[in-house]
């Protein structure tokens, strides 16, 4: 039996005892020892068919719609590869549109997992967090300022679109009476009735009430640099002297992710910040998609705007989602506020997969982010070369990478992505006019050999399709 001692509780000496040492290396080899087995993509086993498919149409039926993809786990995965229910095996190469960023049954997720189930509750939030929590908003407010961000404080939540709403509370408490954002056109910020507003997509919008105000400016063109920049700038000018006193953000989208994977310019956010910043408009960065995926573990970062963001959101790869704020932006007691900041297994699993990212060298112009995207690109650039009528691009920045496929086309794009799925390889589409087919790789276990599959999947669909057209 412990005993209890001043230095130490009994929670840490739990957490010490030899026993849990080696059941978590059993736990870990077993999985190991399973895993082995899931190395290449395959079909489903004959024998697993019939069940699959009335999981598939039960789960259906239940939530009020098919599931995108005919998507079940069996709960094991190896790294950039799952294994289904039905028994075949994917290259996950769009992770739950980045929420599996890290990989498939990761030791390092197998351990916080572990780890979580030693904790005295599954949830922490509003009245009861534990240390794990404080390591985690250390660890972020840590690295968002080490390049010169301001950004001292940091709120935790369960979803991207909570942390969202939770910076523009923020801002427009600050900025009252001011009540109106400008955002990007084609931006993507969520789907709560606020955020439907902020999102370009009026589709998201039909049959719900107006909740804020919106004006939109254009975003930035890589064939035009200094023209779009110009524009969205003016844009910006005219909106505030439509609006004088009323503009309480700039919302921010760095990378376009839903919109089909644009990325604007350090040259052209500086100039819509400094205009922001001469109005005292709150400069939003939204890095839920982006976040952990560039040269840097913040796109702002990566960006270089570190003395103009006042709030800045996270999510997907990190599993618990943030805001983070600086000093003038302190909301006053009461504005935010969550009964579940998340699970313990996730704020664990957050802390190990940051830390992870970089003790594995993936941040920096010569990084692991960089340097795969690269290989990456220069695979697709490959697949262009040999069918030009079929494959355009790449774009995207570090571990986000599209595609245009036959011209951008709706039907197309969404019948290639299908094909690519029964052929093992997870994708999604982004944007529209044209539609591009994007991929947010597995940073934590993703290797070039896994990305050279992908891309002979892509040109075995790609010669399919061209062959029929």
């Amino acid at each position: 039996m412990s005993n209890h001692n001043e230095t130490s509780t009994f929670a840490q000496q739990l957490r010490s005892d030899p026993r849990l040492a080696e059941a978590k290396q059993l736990i870990l080899d077993a999985v190991a020892d399973h895993q082995r087995n899931i190395v290449n993509v395959r079909p489903a086993s004959p024998a697993l068919e019939a069940d699959y498919q009335q999981m598939l149409d039960g789960f259906g039926e239940i939530r009020g719609g098919k599931l995108y993809f005919p998507y079940l786990s069996s709960g094991l995965g190896n790294g950039p590869f799952v294994e289904l229910a039905d028994g075949s095996v994917k290259l996950d190469m769009i992770t739950g549109i980045g929420v599996h960023g890290y990989g498939h049954s990761h030791p390092r997720l197998v351990e916080a997992g572990i780890d979580a189930a030693l904790s005295d509750t599954v949830m922490q939030g509003n009245l009861q967090q534990g240390p794990e929590s404080f390591e985690l908003v250390k660890l972020l407010t840590q690295k968002a300022n080490e390049t010169g961000g301001h950004l001292a404080h940091c709120f935790l939540s369960t979803s991207g679109a909570m942390a969202n709403e939770n910076s523009l509370k923020i801002a427009f408490q600050k900025n009252q009476p001011a009540n109106r954002v400008v955002a990007f056109s084609h931006c993507f910020a969520g789907r709560t009735l606020a955020l439907s507003q902020v999102t370009d997509k009026p589709g998201n919008r039909v049959g719900l009430p107006d909740t804020i105000a919106v004006d939109y400016i254009p975003f930035f063109k890589s064939s035009d640099p200094a023209g779009s920049t110009a524009l969205a700038v003016n844009h910006l000018r005219w909106q505030i002297k439509r609006h004088p006193g009323k503009i309480a953000a700039l919302w921010m989208e760095l990378i376009q992710g839903e919109g089909g994977y644009y990325a604007g310019s350090p040259e052209f956010f500086k100039a819509l910040c400094a205009v922001a910043k001469e109005n005292n408009i709150a400069v939003i960065a939204d890095e839920v998609q982006t976040f952990g995926r560039t040269s840097r573990l913040y796109a702002f970062q990566h960006f270089g705007l570190d003395q103009y963001v006042d709030l800045v959101t996270i999510g997907k790869i990190s599993q618990v989602c943030a805001t983070l704020y600086t000093d003038e932006y302190k909301p006053k007691p009461g504005l935010i506020s969550q009964t579940f900041t998340g699970s313990s297994w996730a704020i664990i699993a957050a802390n190990a997969i940051i830390q992870g990212l970089i003790d594995q060298g993936h941040y920096g112009v010569d990084g692991r982010n960089q340097k795969l995207h690269a290989y990456f690109q220069a695979g697709l650039e490959g697949i262009a070369k040999r069918h030009p009528e079929a494959v355009s691009g790449p774009y995207g920045v570090g571990g986000m990478v599209a595609f245009t496929p036959f011209e951008g086309e709706l039907n197309q794009s969404k019948e290639m992505v299908n094909r690519m799925y029964h052929a093992g390889l997870m994708s999604f589409i982004a944007g529209s006019d044209p539609v591009r087919i994007r991929f947010l790789m597995p940073l934590g276990s993703v290797e070039e050999r896994h990305i050279d599959l992908a891309c002979q999947i892509i040109e075995q669909i790609v010669e399919e399709m061209s062959s029929e057209a």
